[in-house]
C-alpha cells in the first residue's frame, strides 16, 4: 500500500471534510431523499434522481478520503532540516530569464494550491526540484517552453 506525503495541516483539512460529510451531507441527503420519495411516481421525480446522485457523490468521496487518510504519511516539516529540496521545503525560485522571484512549499496533491504557493510534490517543478540546493538550476518544460529558475532559498518551516 503506497503511502500518501501530507503536511499535518493537509491531514487535518481531509479529517475535517470527512467529518463534515458523514456529520451534516450524509444526513441532509438521506432526508431529502426521504422527502423526494413522499413525492411519489419515482420515474419522474427530478428531485429523488438529484439527491441520489448527491448520495452517490457523497458516498464515493468519503471512501476516497478514508482510503488516503489510512495511507496518510504525516510529515512535519519544521522537524525537518538540510539544504536539499524535500517534501515540506519552502522554496524561493529566481527565473533565470526575468529574475522574478516565486516561493513554494512542497505539499502533498490533495494541500496544492499554486495561488497560495503550495506546489504539489506531484507536480513537474516539484519533482525537478527534489534533492536539488541552494545555487543549483532546474529546467521545468511548461506549455509556454522551457523554464529555468535558480533555487535562491530551501527553508523548512
Amino acid at each position: 500500500m503506497e503511502k500518501v506525503p501530507m503536511t499535518a495541516a493537509g491531514y487535518n483539512r481531509l479529517q475535517e471534510e470527512l467529518k463534515h460529510l458523514k456529520t451534516v451531507e450524509r444526513p441532509n441527503v438521506i432526508k431529502a431523499i426521504a422527502e423526494a420519495r413522499e413525492h411519489g411516481d419515482l420515474s419522474e421525480n427530478a428531485e429523488y434522481t438529484a439527491a441520489r446522485e448527491r448520495q452517490s457523490f457523497i458516498e464515493g468521496r468519503v471512501a476516497e478520503l478514508e482510503d488516503k487518510i489510512s495511507r496518510a504519511e504525516v510529515i512535519d516539516p519544521t522537524k525537518l532540516s538540510g539544504s536539499a529540496v524535500k517534501f515540506g521545503a519552502t522554496v524561493t525560485l529566481a527565473d533565470e530569464d526575468t529574475d522574478e522571484e516565486i516561493t513554494y512549499q512542497i505539499v502533498g496533491q490533495d494541500e496544492s494550491d499554486i495561488k497560495n504557493g503550495m506546489l504539489s510534490i506531484q507536480a513537474p517543478l516539484a519533482r525537478a526540484l527534489i534533492n536539488k540546493s541552494v545555487g543549483d538550476s532546474v529546467e521545468v518544460s511548461t506549455p509556454g517552453g522551457s523554464k529555468v529558475y535558480e533555487i535562491v532559498t530551501v527553508a523548512f518551516k
